[in-house]
């Protein structure tokens, strides 16, 4: 992994002031605000941050250094928790519900209205906030005119945590489990007084059902999806958008979709990173990401030409000589930019030929049999890796052991680079027998000494089609994401299928196997665009503003272990974390918490899922102190998913409330 310093801009924190801000509708949100200290002549532009992650304790530290930072530059900056999030009325349900939408449409008008403010709003965001702001962009209030949308979707099915090719994703599971956990969460009494405890029991008893729950009910891109998923009408969204992720996130097919489907002025970043901003990018190299939203923040907010809109439209990091690690990958590579998406690229098609991938097809089996083993996946990482996150290692580490079980098709050694830029697609024949079927697609490089690193990859979850017969053969077309690439000369490009992916994906109950027709295997791969800029862009060293004062009272701890019981077969992947006990302003928070997942090698219905996480909150001087506990079980019973749920809530050493619930679903 390339570690990079990130500078400091200044030896103390921006100053800052907590609001509130009244909603027609009676409800108060709380939120903080930065405002430039420098005297102006003309009124600023505000960027918002709309999340539920709780503004004056979980993000503080990460608000500081980058809405610090802004208004450092002289643009005010906010953000607020969202109705029933941190110290906010109301309730949170589930994500991205119109009440959110509303509320935030709301808020952009208040702040446009304040006297400091030139009327003009941009709105930042990262996962959740990345999601609101497209979705709040669509809605077209008129103080918004840009946006900045990180490690976002504009497919809430297809490429969000939850399902991935139709298949149920596992970091859907232990986010699921994450946000049934935050639900409860109280306000803190420091900022709303003597409120706090009535405010806290309404969101205990508001915890209708697991947001899990509802996620798993809805297994294909039905209403429930489509709400919230901008590409149902793209030209909705009338403001600028600049759509920032990494390769190694889960959230880098968006984007190329969002470049190629809005009509609106539209930029792109995508670098080597993990699900975080490119200031703090890893595995690398970070950037001065903070002095480019500047540059954008400026030319949209306060019409200025700072240039930034005459560069290539989408700016794409070229992988090179990937080393894999679970704790510490490193991409190694360079820059690219592109005038648009998707580009005039020349795609190389390779065949089967035998086991190998030819440029022509060659003699192949008749037909071959996939039929993986269920623990395969061990060394696969996770769907959305968090760079070691709180749950332990988390990247794909080398994948040589899921290959040996997996079938794999190998080019010879290259004798020159080969570039990938775009979606690789297989195009093959298949049958199988039951319903469904699940299918991995890994496309790796090979090194000299064996060694196999995962560059992309893909999941489908297939459904036998109307009139295909169990066991008849049928044609499908099966793309893997989308990444850019430079294989190098030596090395070997392998594309490995396999029918399980475990943990990362949630395995079939029955009925493995798939069997393939080799013969009409076709792997089309994209290459470089002729029409590529290969001049690297200037960006600046990654710097952030200086944090709000906090201290770590007891360091954490994180483990991720793989056990397997050599005489009763079970294979599990258990992740646990000791969160760091850490104080600020006087608040104190800790806990710990992990996941675990577990399968018999040859039986997809024994596999089973479990989450729990331990949240405590104190404040000495108030003699306050609170402990959330919560748990998730996933498994098969009888041919269907069952998923059991659990929360208690102490108030000191009091258990004030405590429910379970138990869903039975279809999938």
């Amino acid at each position: 992994m390339q570690n990079y310093s990130v500078s400091v801009t200044s030896d103390r924190p921006a100053p800052f002031q907590q609001i509130t801000i009244p909603l027609a509708d009676g409800t108060v949100l709380h939120a903080r605000l930065w405002l430039p200290q420098t005297p102006l002549a003309d009124r600023v532009p505000l960027v918002l941050e709309w999340i539920p992650y709780r503004q004056s304790d979980g993000t503080a530290l990460a608000d500081s250094m980058m809405h610090g930072y802004f208004a450092e530059q002289g643009i005010a900056a906010a953000r607020v928790d969202i109705r029933g999030s941190g110290n906010s009325d109301g309730l949170l349900h589930d994500e991205y519900l119109k009440q959110e939408q509303d509320d935030a449409c709301e808020v952009i008008a208040w702040f446009a209205r304040q006297d400091w403010c030139n009327g003009n709003v941009g709105l930042i965001g990262i996962s959740w906030g990345g999601f609101a702001g497209l979705q709040i962009a669509a809605r077209r209030p008129p103080a918004l005119k840009c946006i900045i949308t990180a490690c976002s979707t504009d497919n809430r099915y297809t490429d969000d945590v939850h399902y991935m090719g139709g298949a149920l994703l596992s970091d859907g599971m232990q986010w699921g489990s994450g946000l049934f956990a935050q639900l409860g969460r109280p306000a803190d009494p420091e900022h709303v007084g003597d409120r706090w405890r009535e405010m806290w029991m309404n969101r205990l008893e508001g915890i209708a059902e697991p947001p899990l729950a509802t996620w798993m009910q809805h297994t294909t891109y039905d209403d429930f999806w489509k709400h919230g998923s901008v590409c149902e009408d793209y030209d909705a969204i009338q403001c600028a958008v600049w759509a920032v992720g990494g390769w190694v996130d889960g959230y880098t097919d968006p984007i190329l979709r969002l470049m190629e489907k809005l009509s609106v002025p539209k930029k792109a970043l995508i670098g080597p990173w993990t699900h975080m901003y490119p200031t703090w990018g890893q595995p690398g190299p970070q950037i001065g990401f903070l002095q480019e939203a500047m540059r954008w923040w400026r030319h949209w907010l306060m019409d200025e030409d700072t240039g930034i809109m005459d560069e290539p439209q989408l700016t794409l990091w070229l992988g090179k000589d990937p080393k894999p690690d679970t704790r510490a990958p490193d991409i190694g590579g360079r820059w690219i930019g592109l005038p648009a998406w998707p580009p005039a690229a020349p795609a190389q098609t390779l065949f089967a030929d035998d086991r190998r991938l030819a440029p022509a097809p060659g003699p192949v089996e008749a037909e071959v049999v996939v039929d993986s083993p269920l623990s395969l996946g061990t060394q696969g990482g996770e769907w959305c890796p968090l760079d070691g996150g709180g749950n332990g290692p988390e990247f794909a580490g080398d994948a040589r052991m899921d290959d040996g079980m997996s079938l794999c098709f190998d080019t010879i050694p290259l004798a020159e680079a080969f570039h990938l830029v775009g979606m690789p697609v297989l195009r093959l024949r298949l049958a199988f027998e039951g319903d469904h079927a699940l299918i991995v697609l890994r496309l790796n490089e090979v090194w000299p000494d064996g060694l196999s690193g995962r560059v992309t990859y893909g999941i489908r979850r297939l459904a036998r089609p109307e009139g295909v017969a169990p066991g008849e053969m049928h044609e499908v077309e099966l793309p893997l994401k989308g990444v850019a690439h430079e294989f190098s000369p030596g090395r070997r490009i392998r594309l490995a299928i396999s029918t399980s992916y475990w943990p990362l994906v949630w395995p079939e109950p029955r009925l493995n196997a798939i069997t393939l027709d080799p013969a009409s295997l076709r792997f089309d791969l994209p290459g470089m665009p002729p029409e590529a800029s290969h001049d690297q862009p200037a960006f600046g060293p990654a710097i952030h503003a200086c944090p709000v004062p906090s201290q770590v009272l007891v360091p954490g701890e994180i483990s991720r272990k793989v056990h397997q019981d050599l005489a009763g077969g079970r294979v599990e992947l258990v992740s646990t974390s000791h969160r760091a006990t850490w104080e600020l302003d006087g608040l104190v928070m800790g806990g710990h918490g992990g996941h675990s997942y577990s399968v018999m090698p040859d039986d997809g219905a024994s596999a089973r899922a479990r989450f729990f996480s331990v949240q405590t909150y104190a404040r000495e001087a108030l003699g306050w102190k609170i402990r959330l506990e919560s748990s998730s079980e996933v498994s098969w019973q009888d041919g269907r998913m069952v998923l059991a749920s659990h929360y208690e809530a102490f108030e000191g050493d009091e258990k004030v409330f405590a429910r379970n619930w138990l869903h039975r679903i279809d999938y």
